[in-house]
């Protein structure tokens, strides 16, 4: 198959273009940093810089592909809502309208368990009910599969909700958190929530039995267990002797709003969002029994051993290898 991927250059983007390739597919790809764009050409992907919400950008992308894998969004705790808004939403309208013209045989949405926002049912399914929260992810995230839906009966669609994505590489789950903590600026809220982790080459399963079977629908995928924030942050920070500092979640937010204001005046992005205390305070577990059932997923990859490959993957980084 010839793939198109935006976001081709971020972790998630990139992992989805490693995996391609071995099975011997062929990649193209969107990345609108140029770092970003020119690594991945350098890792052999053809790939062009570019903006998802950019028309032109799309149509050349989607031109003689038969599957578009849709990984690109902004991805934060929080913050002003514009840019999500025009990635998000935007850009998911642009490159939907530009598949379903090219006439591309499968398109991929890659959308959130965010969908269901902070405080959802136990064992959550594609059902929802799904809550914006009053947060800008949240609520693009919602608002990207509505259009993404608006394809659905002209075009194969597959909608992939995914949980906390981690691995070698992850910006959010890994390589910010590493750098909070060796700042020592890394503090958890008490009580603290779960998190619903997703082995990235787990998620890269989910999705290729979704392409090469051609199921339609909408799917969250996790590695099916709801791990508690502090054994999963507690097993990061070990990785480089570090601890994790744990303040009540009440006092946590307000310090985290008071960072967030003074570095929003000052135009540069703080070290955490008052909204993070809510992302690491989510209840529950999500289902995945529908992917189970109908794709036959099974997480392959368990915490033990995802762990063991990020913290071979830090060593490395920190010799330079």
């Amino acid at each position: 198959m010839r793939i198109a991927i935006t976001g081709i250059g971020g972790f998630i983007g990139r992992r989805f273009a490693e995996r391609a390739v071995a099975r011997g597919d062929q990649v193209v790809g969107l990345e609108r940093d140029p770092r970003a764009a020119a690594e991945a050409r350098r890792a052999g992907h053809e790939t062009q810089e570019g903006d998802v919400a950019d028309r032109g950008a799309a149509q050349r992308l989607v031109q003689g592909a038969d599957v578009v894998f849709h990984t690109a969004a902004v991805v934060a705790e929080g913050g002003p809502p514009e840019p999500y808004r025009r990635v998000n939403v935007h850009g998911t309208r642009v490159m939907v309208e530009a598949a379903r013209a090219a006439g591309v045989q499968r398109f991929v949405h890659l959308s959130s368990v965010m969908v269901y926002g902070f405080d959802y049912p136990e064992l959550v399914d594609e059902e929802g009910p799904v809550r914006g929260e009053g947060n800008p992810y949240c609520q693009t995230k919602i608002e990207s599969e509505l259009a993404a839906h608006d394809a659905r009966g002209t075009m194969p669609m597959t909608v992939v909700r995914p949980g906390d994505v981690y691995g070698p590489g992850s910006v959010p789950w890994v390589v910010r958190p590493l750098g909070l903590l060796r700042q020592g600026l890394f503090v958890l809220p008490t009580p603290g929530g779960v998190i619903n982790h997703v082995h990235v080459d787990n998620l890269c399963d989910a999705v290729f039995l979704a392409v090469d079977q051609g199921v339609d629908g909408t799917f969250n995928v996790s590695d099916g267990v709801g791990l508690p924030i502090e054994q999963y942050f507690g097993r990061l920070a070990a990785m480089i002797g570090k601890t994790v500092r744990v303040l009540p979640a009440p006092l946590l937010t307000v310090a985290f709003a008071g960072a967030e204001q003074l570095f929003d005046r000052l135009g540069k992005e703080p070290p955490a969002r008052a909204d993070a205390v809510r992302f690491l305070q989510r209840p529950h577990a999500v289902s995945i029994a529908r992917a189970r059932e109908r794709l036959g997923y099974r997480p392959r990859i368990s915490f033990a051993d995802g762990m063991d490959g990020v913290e071979r993957w830090v060593r490395d980084q920190a010799s330079g290898t």
